[in-house]
């Protein structure tokens, strides 16, 4: 067993199928291939060449030491892995949101990429004031809430803005998921559907809302942030969620370790994600402030139902 997930590692299908049960064929839900335990080694990213590369974080904005270390570990892994666009989860700027703030906790810290033209798209959080929608930087162009294409793989990205989830937002993102014909379905959203966070947890009206839209139109990942840590849920409903808001703010022992939820968590250190698409798989690694991969594996994404 050991050996098939090292080699599952090298993104070849057949060797995934052949090491899980239940995985994705014509169709069916998203599936998760990863280490058993921590004292395997991680699943490296593929790094190939034509792949969709990218990193999310969300709860960032502090501008104290623990976002900037985080932010040059960030621009260590460009170097080797040069993701082109990063996912922003919410809490994007924490407290005074002054322009000079814009500077202190965005711009200073993520100045070697943004020089290298990372592309930086932000979802809204509960503690962001909604004129950030016209940051320039936060690619949002005016809108609390919108979807945009990636440049590589036929993946589309739809950011929500979940403090107010109105009806009229909920009857957009319906009319997008329909109309979207992409093979990677992917949101981001500041609250999480679920986590085991003991000060926030699962956002259950949230969950009412949106997950049977998320089920109906194939979703396949979800990305949030507000609890302030790493997590990596069992795959609910056929769909990969991950808590990422440890980009700045960190709550450290706040993981329910009697939690029935979390596949993958940690909460002792400020982290990222960064993953990597390429055709019907997602690889993902999770990375501390010091660097150490905390987490990885592979998903495969959520396949639409057969027609008939």
């Amino acid at each position: 067993m050991k050996t098939c997930r090292l080699l599952a590692s090298l993104s070849v299908v057949l060797l995934l199928a052949a090491c899980t049960t239940g995985v994705a064929g014509p169709s069916g839900p998203a599936t998760v291939v990863s280490p058993l335990t921590k004292a395997e080694p991680p699943m490296p990213l593929p790094n190939r060449e034509g792949s969709l590369k990218f990193a999310v974080f969300g709860d960032s904005g502090t501008g104290l030491q623990a976002q900037y270390e985080l932010a040059s570990q960030m621009a260590k892994t460009h170097e080797t892995f040069p993701f082109e666009l990063v996912l922003m989860a919410g809490d994007n700027l924490i407290g005074p949101e002054r322009p000079q703030d814009y500077l202190e906790k965005f711009e200073k810290p993520y100045r070697l990429l943004l020089d290298a033209h990372v592309l930086f798209f932000a979802a809204l959080g509960n503690h962001d004031d909604r004129n950030q929608r016209f940051y320039k930087q936060f690619n949002m162009e005016g809108k609390k809430y919108y979807s945009f294409k990636a440049p590589k793989q036929h993946v589309r990205f739809f950011v929500l803005e979940t403090t107010y989830p109105d009806p009229t937002q909920i009857a957009w993102i319906e009319k997008e998921l329909k109309e979207a014909g992409d093979d990677w379905k992917v949101m981001v959203v500041h609250h999480p559907l679920y986590s085991s966070g003991g000060r926030h947890g699962s956002d259950v009206q949230l969950r009412k809302a949106l997950e049977p839209l998320f089920v109906q139109y194939s979703v396949s990942v979800v990305f949030a942030g507000h609890d302030h840590f790493y997590e990596r849920i069992k795959p609910q409903m056929g769909i990969a969620h991950f808590v990422l808001g440890s980009g700045g703010r960190l709550a450290s022992g706040d993981i329910d370790a009697r939690s029935p939820l979390t596949a993958r968590g940690f909460d002792t250190d400020q982290s990222f994600l960064v993953g990597e698409v390429f055709e019907d798989q997602m690889h993902f690694n999770a990375v501390s402030r010091t660097g150490r991969t905390v987490d990885s594996g592979v998903i495969l994404r959520r396949q639409p139902p057969a027609s008939h």
